[in-house]
């Protein structure tokens, strides 16, 4: 990297106010607590320090951040739209348009009721009978930050329910507007979470509310233009338990489910019925986990159900709606393949799975008899291809819609025909410019952990460039979230600079099914940290990367991961970037008011009342764990309304880093101050915040930054 040590000011230096933690015996003295309190005007000015500093300190990359950004931009297609899905007498789509920062969510009438064939729309002509649902432009207008929560249409096609938070908190406001008039109702609710649910009245929608912790407890019901009065439908008590509602593709039930991170409960009730009760399905048992969707087979209404009662991968069955105990196994539960979704449709079901670390899809066709026929696997055919379902609305359609990507395809959107099997590719992502798929080589490799343990590892780069190279290793690692391939348009101005992108599929996530995650979570969470070093080193030792070169990249669980590996192995990495990082865990853990506290601890442990979980948690905790040792160069960014990793833990960590450190590296801390978890809004904004990242990434691993005046192509 750069040294401009010689002309930046001294960083911010944070004042040192001792708090004392007292648990288990363990006293902990805290002395950055005190960052916490942002209406604090002193706690304000010290996160503008801080960006003024990172200002200073970056300042020399913004000719390259200017050039990333620009790439970004004339790759991507600005005016644009997606494909039209059909519901109803209508085809609904989205649009993008050159120089505005959000999308629009659009429809055009269909031109026969027997046509499921997606009109091809030019994005530049005017469409017959488009109407403008929402243009989120200006519903942003006049605020510094917008996110769209829900935009439902209700099932006659002729109200829209949408949500938006202008904050960054999460909490949004839900609007309906009669898309007849274009009027919007009196009706306006605030302070909710971001979905919705249609009941088929066409009246009455369902939403939900959070508590004190942003934990969704309480699910209302509300009918438009009545007496503006919301009824509660169902409280959960269990302060580990998240609901969601939702209704069934065949718009039989709407449907309840909470759930911990271990447990599930599903209640159900008539979706016609605007004042129906609901019914437990299954009731909750402890470590049980399962989910419902409603299918008709042979005339008669079943519950399709995966659960893992018995089956750590999950089991498929079936049962009557009326007795959901008397179940039928449809799939049995293996070890070597994880059951993850099943979608019903009037003909036939779809099921998705995982096998050998990847995403696949299943169509199970219906007879006539009301029998399942011979499962067809939807195949694709490259290596580390994710697939899994498209935009698919309609309960009884000729057609199942299917998207299918990888790290050096674009997102490619297919029909198939179920009668005749037939596919047909309706839209690959467009990418502006000179980009080939051929140029560009992905392959799936594994490296061993320090027990012995195979991790997978994704590498994406490009054809022809001198291995070793500069490599980013990315990261998550939590709450068995999969890091699938994915096509990524900025990515390139990474790969075309001669640097190697990889992906550590550490154990915490669910790459390899249950297990896989189970054994990097509670008192086996340090797995996910040794596994990502032990990724970084095989990179080095296969020839991949450079020593010296490879820089890291992880986010929010992922900020965990990159604050335990910057302690475990400082000397692996030449640089770190955490983006809203979890780096304070035990502080928050400890605290059930918060956010990711109760409702975490069967992720993480319950260090309140297990002293083995308060040590286990506090000997990996980034921030406890900073000692006085050699770091990388650090760049932590966080958002002040972030409402699931506050933005004091990276701020204590940062102030952590600098007072404990004995090199003369940059921490960097960039705070954004009008913005929530997922970081600021709008697309020139978001692609502004990729190019300040990959140029620090980028100059960091000691990449031949002078590449990006000629576009930073490596021939």
């Amino acid at each position: 990297m750069t040294d401009v040590s010689q002309t930046l000011p001294e960083p911010p230096s944070a004042k040192r106010v001792d708090t004392t933690r007292a648990h288990h015996g363990d006293l902990f003295v805290d002395p950055y607590e005190w960052l916490r309190d942002k209406a604090d005007p002193a706690v304000i000015a010290h996160l503008e320090a801080e960006n003024a500093y990172t200002d200073a300190a970056t300042a020399h990359l913004e000719q390259l951040r200017q050039n990333i950004f620009d790439e970004i931009k004339a790759r991507t297609k600005e005016t644009d739209l997606s494909v039209p899905a059909r519901r109803g007498e209508w085809w609904y789509y989205a649009r993008t348009f050159e120089g505005k920062q959000y999308g629009v969510q659009c429809r055009c009438p269909a031109s026969h009721p027997d046509d499921w064939t997606p009109p091809r729309l030019d994005e530049v002509t005017e469409i017959p009978g488009e109407q403008v649902l929402l243009d989120q432009n200006v519903e942003a207008a006049g605020h510094d930050f917008f996110a769209l929560g829900a935009a439902s249409i209700s099932p006659d096609g002729n109200i829209l329910a949408y949500s938006v938070d202008v904050v960054g908190d999460e909490r949004y406001t839900l609007r309906f507007k009669d898309l007849s008039t274009g009027e919007l109702f009196a009706d306006e609710i605030a302070g909710i979470g971001a979905g919705v649910t249609w009941a088929t009245d066409n009246r009455t929608v369902y939403y939900i509310t959070v508590d004190e912790a942003w934990r969704p407890d309480t699910v209302w019901r509300y009918r438009i233009g009545a007496d503006q009065t919301a009824e509660q439908v169902y409280h959960e008590d269990d302060e580990r338990f998240w609901l969601s509602v939702g209704r069934t593709r065949s718009d039989a039930y709407v449907l309840i489910a909470a759930g911990s991170s271990i447990t599930s409960e599903v209640r159900y009730a008539d979706a016609a019925d605007p004042q129906a009760e609901f019914t437990v399905v299954l009731p909750r048992r402890e470590g049980v986990e399962y989910s419902v969707e409603h299918a008709i087979l042979g005339g008669q209404d079943r519950f399709l159900m995966l659960h893992n009662d018995g089956a750590v991968n999950f089991t498929l069955v079936q049962a009557p709606v009326s007795d959901p105990t008397a179940q039928q196994t449809l799939i049995a539960g293996r070890d070597d393949v994880r059951l993850d979704v099943v979608d019903a449709f009037a003909r036939h079901l779809v099921v998705g799975y995982r096998a050998e670390g990847l995403p696949r899809i299943q169509l199970w066709p219906i007879g006539s008899d009301g029998d399942y026929q011979a499962p067809q696997e939807i195949a694709f055919d490259t290596e580390l291809t994710s697939a899994g379902l498209a935009t698919n609305p309609n309960w009884d359609s000729p057609k199942l819609r299917v998207g299918a990507t990888s790290f050096i395809t674009p997102v490619r959107i297919y029909d198939i025909d179920l009668a005749t099997g037939e596919r047909t590719l309706l839209r690959e992502q467009p990418v502006l410019g000179e980009y080939r798929r051929d140029d560009y080589v992905e392959y799936r490799d594994w490296a061993y952990a320090q027990d012995g343990t195979r991790v997978p590892v994704s590498i994406v780069h490009r054809a022809g460039i001198e291995l070793p190279a500069p490599t980013m290793l990315y990261g998550y690692g939590a709450y068995e979230m999969c890091e699938d391939p994915q096509f990524s348009i900025s990515r390139l101005s990474l790969l075309d600079r001669g640097m190697v992108f990889a992906v550590a599929h550490v154990r915490g996530g669910g790459e390899l099914g249950r297990l896989w995650y189970e054994r990097g979570k509670l008192l086996e969470k340090k797995n996910s940290f040794t596994d990502f070093v032990a990724v970084g080193r095989h990179l080095i030792d296969a020839g991949v990367c450079q020593p010296g070169r490879l820089v890291a990249m992880g986010g929010s669980a992922g900020g965990l991961l990159m604050g335990a590996v910057t302690n475990l192995a400082p000397e692996l990495f030449a640089g770190v970037v955490a983006q809203v990082p979890f780096v304070d865990p035990l502080t928050t853990i400890l605290d059930p008011t918060l956010p990711l506290t109760v409702t975490e601890w069967d992720e993480w442990g319950n260090p309140l009342d297990d002293k083995d979980v308060y040590f286990y948690m506090k000997s990996y905790s980034p921030y406890e764990n900073v000692a006085g040792r050699d770091y990388p160069p650090i760049l932590a960014m966080t958002s002040l309304h972030d409402t699931r990793v506050y933005y004091v833990e990276p701020a204590k960590w940062v102030a952590a880093l600098r007072h404990a450190k004995t090199d003369a590296n940059p921490v960097l801390l960039k705070t954004e101050m009008n913005a929530g978890h997922g970081g600021i809004s709008g697309r020139y904004e978001r692609w502004k915040e990729i190019a300040f990242q990959y140029a620090w990434l980028l100059a960091t691993a000691g990449c031949d930054t002078a590449r990006a005046q000629d576009g930073g192509r490596v021939d």
